[in-house]
């Protein structure tokens, strides 16, 4: 009787972090859409981040970029096919050369060398 109980129990839990999962990915496919949506298309690229989770390395069709973080790589998979965004395997060659940088990006790279912003962490 005890047996039936937990296998509940587990069913129970696996069906809410499914839930969860997929409440997950659709908020952050709406957030996939709204960026392609400003920046005329998007594609984008999958990181794994560590303990962290998995960057949704978002590129616009304009150049402009983005990213979001998921808390695992299952969950930016879904959330990427829920938007329709198409992937790329690697960040390099053709489609890293789409991104466009401005001043503040400059700046930020190169910090206080070039007369942007300090890092607090520092």
């Amino acid at each position: 009787m005890a047996d039936t109980a937990d296998s509940a129990d587990s069913a129970g839990t696996a069906g809410a972090a499914d839930k969860k999962k997929d409440r997950t990915a659709a908020r952050l496919a709406k957030q996939i859409g709204a960026f392609a949506k400003q920046h005329g298309g998007a594609e984008g690229q999958l990181a794994h981040i560590g303990q962290a989770g998995t960057r949704i390395v978002l590129v616009g069709t304009d150049g402009g970029w983005g990213d979001l973080v998921a808390p695992s790589f299952a969950v930016a998979q879904l959330a990427a096919e829920k938007a329709g965004l198409t992937l790329h395997e690697e960040f390099d060659g053709e489609f890293a050369a789409r991104v466009r940088t401005g001043p503040y990006e400059w700046t930020r790279m190169a910090g206080i060398q070039l007369g942007g912003p300090e890092n607090p962490a520092a």
